[in-house]
């Protein structure tokens, strides 16, 4: 999953690309007749040394008068036997055709009045002088702490222990997910100019400061530096002040326009796209070559017509398709034993051909092309064909470079975020540089696979280093040997995503892939007070170099590179207090520095303020624990490289419940026995979701996909990280509303329909009576697809959306997910699945013999087998 940490710092290496000497070639044109969707998780050292380590923003104009406008938003948000038709982009999804009745598994959107009053507290005072400190232009009583929160960051807890003993529990934690590239609206408030700083630790003004209002002199939140503000500050009054949008928002963007980017626009409707180009497999079958085509085919339609694409196909050879004829596909042909030589590719990057073009000037040939693919000839079996991935990737990345490539780069004008080669993978990458044998029985197999794994990451850095992200989709039966290509898809900033084939699902991916950039050139910084340690990072980045970034004469803040800045990322940050904590409130600044898709670079702070408090009740009470089932999560997951390291962290998550149940929990009277603390009621029962789910558990039968799963997870954001740990489950009630119920086997009830989010796949089981009724069936299954579609029409990757009927041999898929709750004694299913009392007595007696024995434990019968009794339902 994380790349392995090096002896020194525990980061990855710098790239070194290599130039294999080769012969001069000179790219073929062939003419064709026109017949016919990471990631990188590694840790980083903290930032004090004597600590030891432990394992499209909205440009809108903004309104200088409104007060705090961030709020805390969360997403609670018949058998399928032939693989599915072609997709279609014409439209967006629909919304909704049915009510949404339920609660919500994490906070809604909370309305803000613009009217909103500051506390009138008198002010401490500061001596400097004979000047008088006035206090921080927002001082939010802790009635009014949930208006301070981001949607952009998510703490485990709204509060933090003074005592450090209490506070540093490993088997809890303490930390925060931060989502840097996550678009909301309304947005935070945009300032065009240059930022105060702290001179001292380069930390940002924000609405925590004090202000000198006679002289606009301003003291740091986190190192109490006192700084000038160039006289900006100087008001008569704090309510003056909050004409600052810094000075009175949590979030503020800071976007840089002018002279630094002439091409800056500043229209919400227009994006200067970063070209892509589709590196597409040629050594496919029919039947998967046909919902290729119809995916490309429909990808292509749903772009939008400024969207530069390049098209490259790969197998023996690599071909590059040439837009500067009208009337006909032709492609230049570079062999793909080898890497590309300088001189082949001047010939191709100098010649007459056009690689990258406008999908409104090229859209009938780039049609033409994708029809006159054809099906693979040769008599060989997929996994035993010669497929040069690495040499096509290579070919991609210069043309997107281009000419300019010879220009100094800082004269060479960028695209709007990231560029992007999205990779449409059917098998492994078996010839050429990066490749490994046909066979795994191969003798020299082990050597040339670390061989691969080394090139492939190397040339993912490289493509970093350009600014461009390589995603890869793989589809079908043919094993891609994931472990080659991850490195790629990593060290870019890409994804690798698995499919069951080249239809729906890979097409939606398709335009998911092309759409989900932010940005580019990211820096990520975390700054806390000095009582906060940041112990751990896991996410989609990697040590920032000291020359890339500002630093300041006494700047402790922890720095991150950012692989790639996109809307579906998060970062999980753990975190420790140093020592005992005197102070009532701690404080930490997370700022992004990013170019946008408008070409504006910008700089995005988040502050935020949370109370100390010396009771463990008020502690626990303030745990999110949707929140810090994820952290944990995350944690454990770094560690679970393959399937035997999987097997020890379920060991481990038994072993953290007991723990946390020791320290927080309370023993029952006369008893050996702990009884989990009712406050954290939903946590044990996510980790009991991750240890046996596809993340950890047997559910997935595949190391790969397991591979690919974990992946994905380590970089994910909140929402689909959540959804990837405990499922969602939601049944189908008359009148086309739908209730959220606990994740149980006891929803599984024959005359209901049932939706189940797994987060990467999404599962409709009907009910048996309610099947054998066609119209009821239909009504109610069109009515789980749409909500299916809605709760998953942003996510990346798209889920597969999977029906199937009770008692079906599929319908296994979605039994596995659920908690057999069936096989607890019935006053503790009532307790915790109160549905169940609105059947009747034959109802029940039908229900319970549905299921079938297995040795599965439930919640339960797991929380008990530990010693410890369940936390009492909330």
């Amino acid at each position: 999953m994380a790349n392995p940490p090096q002896p020194s710092l525990g980061y990855s290496g710098s790239l070194t690309p290599t130039q294999p000497d080769a012969p001069t070639l000179r790219p073929e044109k062939n003419s064709i007749p026109p017949p016919f969707p990471s990631p990188v998780a590694a840790r980083f050292p903290p930032p004090r040394l004597q600590q030891e380590q432990i394992p499209s923003p909205s440009t809108r104009t903004p309104n200088l008068l409104s007060p705090v406008n961030g709020v805390k938003t969360g997403s609670p948000i018949p058998h399928l036997s032939t693989p599915p038709g072609p997709p279609v982009f014409s439209s967006p999804l629909r919304p909704a055709a049915v009510p949404f009745r339920t609660s919500p598994a994490t906070p809604q959107p909370v309305a803000i009045s613009s009217s909103s009053s500051l506390p009138t507290s008198s002010p401490p005072y500061y001596s400097n002088g004979s000047a008088e400190l006035q206090h921080r232009v927002s001082d939010a009583t802790e009635e009014s702490l949930h208006l301070e929160k981001s949607p952009y960051v998510l703490f485990s807890a709204d509060k933090v222990l003074k005592r450090k003993k209490q506070a540093n529990v490993p088997s809890l934690g303490f930390g925060a997910l931060v989502s840097p590239g996550r678009e909301i609206s309304p947005g935070p408030q945009v300032i065009q100019r240059d930022p105060h700083r702290c001179q001292n630790c380069g930390a940002y003004a924000n609405l925590y400061c004090n202000i000198l209002l006679g002289s606009g002199q301003w003291q740091c939140a986190i190192c109490r530096n006192l700084n000038g503000s160039g006289g900006e500050y100087v008001a008569t009054s704090k309510e003056e002040l909050l004409n600052y949008p810094e000075l009175s928002s949590p979030m503020v963007d800071y976007v840089q326009t002018g002279n630094k980017r002439p091409g800056f626009i500043p229209v919400g409707d227009l994006r200067i796209s970063a070209p892509i180009v589709l590196v597409i497999d040629e050594c496919l079958d029919e039947a998967h070559l046909q919902h290729l085509q119809s995916s490309l085919h429909a990808f292509v339609d749903s772009l939008p017509p400024t969207t530069r694409i390049g098209i490259v196909l790969y197998g023996r050879t690599v071909s590059v398709y040439d837009f500067s004829e009208d009337s006909f596909a032709s492609a230049d042909v570079l062999p793909g034993d080898k890497s590309p030589t300088q001189d082949s590719l001047k010939s191709l990057i100098y010649g007459t051909g056009i690689y990258l073009s406008a999908i409104h000037a090229s859209l009938p040939v780039i049609h033409t092309i994708f029809s006159s693919l054809r099906p693979y000839k040769l008599n060989l079996p997929e996994a035993s064909r010669d497929r040069c991935l690495g040499t096509a990737v290579e070919v991609a990345l210069r043309i997107i470079q281009g000419p300019s490539a010879e220009i100094s780069r800082g004269i060479v004008k960028r695209s709007g975020g990231n560029s992007r080669i999205i990779v449409c993978a059917g098998g492994p990458n078996t010839y050429g540089p990066g490749s490994v044998p046909h066979s795994l029985s191969h003798p020299n197999y082990p050597h040339m696979e670390k061989s691969a794994l080394k090139w492939m990451e190397h040339l993912g850095q490289e493509a970093h280093r350009q600014n461009t992200v390589v995603d890869i989709l793989c589809a079908g039966t043919c094993p891609v040997r994931v472990p080659i290509l991850q490195p790629l898809a990593k060290a870019s900033g890409g994804a690798l995503v698995l499919h069951d084939d080249f239809g729906e699902a890979f097409g939606v991916n398709l335009q998911r892939a092309s759409t989900r950039a932010a940005g580019s050139h990211g820096l990520f910084e975390i700054r806390c007070s000095d009582d906060i340690l940041i112990t751990q990072v896991v996410g989609p980045g990697e040590e920032a170099h000291t020359d890339a970034h500002e630093t300041f004469k006494n700047d402790t803040s922890l720095s991150i590179q950012m692989l790639s800045v996109e809307e579906t990322q998060s970062f999980a940050l753990s975190m420790e207090t140093k020592g005992d904590i005197k102070s009532d409130y701690v404080f930490f600044q997370f700022a992004i520095q990013y170019s946008n898709v408008y070409q504006a670079d910008i700089s995005r702070v988040i502050t935020v303020r949370l109370p100390t408090v010396d009771s463990v009740s008020a502690y626990l009470g303030s745990v999110q624990d949707d929140v810090a089932a994820v952290l944990i999560a995350k944690r454990t997951l770094l560690q679970a490289k393959n399937y035997s390291d999987a097997i020890d962290m379920r060991a481990t998550i038994d072993e953290r419940v007991k723990d946390i149940t020791i320290k927080f929990g309370s023993q029952l009277p006369k008893s050996k026995l702990y009884r989990f603390p009712k406050e954290l009621s939903v946590l044990p029962e996510h980790l009991f979701h991750l240890r046996r789910g596809p993340l950890l558990g047997s559910i997935v039968g595949h190391e790969d996909e397991r591979s690919v799963l974990r992946n994905l997870f380590l970089n994910a954001s909140f929402d689909l990280s959540l959804r990837m740990i405990a499922p969602r489950c939601l049944m189908h009630r008359e009148g086309g509303t739908f209730e959220e119920l606990p994740a149980y086997d006891l929803a599984m009830q024959s005359d209901a329909a049932v939706v189940l989010d797994h987060g990467t796949d999404v599962f409709i089981w009907l009910g048996a009576e309610l099947a054998a009724d066609e119209g009821k069936s239909a009504s109610a299954l069109a009515a789980c697809r749409t909500l299916a579609e809605e709760l998953t029409e942003s996510r990346f990757p798209a889920p597969r959306i999977l029906a199937f009927k009770e008692g079906s041999s599929q319908a296994r898929y979605f039994v596995s997910r659920l908690i057999p709750a069936h096989k607890d004694p019935p006053y503790e299913q009532e307790a915790r699945f109160p549905q169940l009392r609105t059947l009747t007595a034959d109802q029940r007696v039908k229900l319970k013999s549905s299921f079938l024995h297995f040795d599965d434990p439930s919640f339960c019968e797991w929380m008990r087998g530990l010693k410890l009794v369940p936390p009492e339902p909330s």
